[in-house]
């Protein structure tokens, strides 16, 4: 692990959300801009944070200050739904959901059984992840315990935190990639012990699906939820709709797709459940009585077909929503980009998606989203220092359309319309510059 610098100050312009928030009106009033601000870190934690006139007195003698005058910061950006081993298969054509998890994912994934491709293919996804400026992922791995390993390593490594687990697949997918009800407890298990709350590192319990895990090894899965229940819950739920109708073949005793997760006790406010685009009425309860979240993934739903994630739904029913890219059905690890997307999808449904509801869902929504907002996700004194570094000026079209923009709100809707890995000049974890833009 790389050793943390004492003290740390930035000097710049800086934009968060404060506090969040029950209702996305309520956004608008807990926007934060400085136009001049600081910012110390100390040991990688916020220690102050305020407008440069206040904060140049609490400085150090002799503290270098890194200055950017002409970026935009914001907190770290925060992927709540992404699986490292589909890197290599982005924008794999033609199909949609179960026919491009045969024909694609299961081929990919199967290399991962050997340690040595899971690390190279580790350390090019966190490296990306950086480069995009995400400083926090929750994220898929496959069934082989040395893919979780690789993973945990290249975040090690960078400080930086994520949290991931092993695939859980007993049934209905390739002999290569299927473990047991057994294996995929005890494999887990031991996985949670040696990684879980090490450093950064988080662990999380991860069925890919209903349809892949008998009721075995769903089972199994709760009772390891049971016996570590600080650990985290990730996976699919109603993405597509041939997909909500095979569960129900298989599943006939349960109410829905939501209650065989919630029957096997994996509901929970540390349960992720990506996508969500069909729910039913009662599932929409059960998720907000059970303080479980949802990953919205909108470049995968558009590239998949998968359907129009209900975002106003959401928030009506008071559940908690965080942002992902779902590389590889995902088309970009870049948020901005996603969120590009996001506002298309809204648009679609006659609603719209404001900069700053935007912002929210980024950083500080996708922190609460990972019940991480009391350490993430702002600029508040005593959280991680995570941090994005923004050129504005990226490429001609956006130096012409942020020369025209009226306000901060205006000029953050722009990039999130224009922006891409080209937009981050710099990402901190921890208060160290862990990736910088070659000039």
């Amino acid at each position: 692990m790389s050793s943390v610098i004492a003290t740390t100050a930035i000097r710049g312009r800086f934009l968060d959300i404060q506090n969040t928030v029950a209702q996305a009106r309520d956004i608008h009033d807990q926007v934060r801009y400085v136009e001049d601000g600081l910012l110390i870190i100390k040991n990688g934690k916020i220690q102050w944070f305020g407008s440069w006139q206040e904060g140049q007195h609490q400085l150090a003698a002799g503290l270098t200050v890194t200055h950017y005058p002409e970026q935009l910061i914001i907190p770290g950006m925060i992927d709540t739904h992404i699986h490292f081993p589909q890197t290599e298969m982005v924008g794999a054509y033609g199909e949609q959901l179960l026919e491009w998890l045969n024909t694609y994912t299961f081929p990919t994934e199967i290399q991962f059984q050997d340690s040595s491709y899971s690390e190279k293919i580790a350390e090019f996804f966190v490296q990306e992840l950086l480069k995009n400026g995400t400083t926090t992922a929750l994220v898929f791995c496959t069934v082989h315990p040395e893919s979780v390993d690789a993973l945990f390593n290249a975040a090690t490594t960078r400080n930086m935190r994520l949290i991931a687990g092993k695939v859980l697949m007993d049934r209905h997918a390739p002999d290569a990639l299927m473990d047991t009800a057994d294996r995929a407890y005890s494999e887990s298990k031991a996985l949670i012990e040696k990684w879980h709350g090490k450093g950064r590192n988080l662990y999380a319990i991860t069925p890919r699906f209903a349809p892949t895990s008998t009721p075995e090894q769903l089972q199994k899965a709760g009772q390891l939820k049971s016996e570590y229940p600080d650990v985290y819950v990730h996976t699919h739920l109603s993405e597509n709709k041939n997909e909500i109708a095979w569960v129900k073949e298989l599943f006939p005793e349960h109410e829905g797709y939501l209650d065989v997760y919630h029957h096997y006790g994996l509901t929970g406010s540390k349960s992720v459940f990506a996508h969500c685009v069909h729910l039913e009425e009662g599932e929409w309860d059960c998720m907000q009585q059970t303080d479980s979240a949802i990953a919205f993934c909108p470049t995968s739903n558009l590239f998949l077909g998968s359907g129009l994630f209900p975002l106003k739904k959401a928030w009506s029913k008071g559940v908690k929503v965080g942002l992902g890219t779902d590389i590889g059905a995902g088309t970009s690890f870049n948020q901005l980009q996603t969120l590009n997307e996001a506002y298309k999808v809204q648009q679609l449904q006659g609603e719209k998606l404001s900069a700053f509801e935007s912002l929210y869902h980024a950083t500080l929504g996708g922190a609460r989203a990972l019940s991480l907002d009391d350490r993430l996700g702002n600029f508040n004194i005593g959280k991680e220092a995570d941090f994005v570094v923004l050129d504005l000026n990226a490429t001609a079209l956006q130096t012409l359309r942020q020369s025209k923009a009226r306000n901060i709100e205006d000029t953050f809707f722009a990039l999130t319309m224009l922006g891409d890995d080209r937009n981050i000049a710099a990402t901190y974890v921890a208060g160290q510059a862990v990736y910088v833009k070659a000039q």
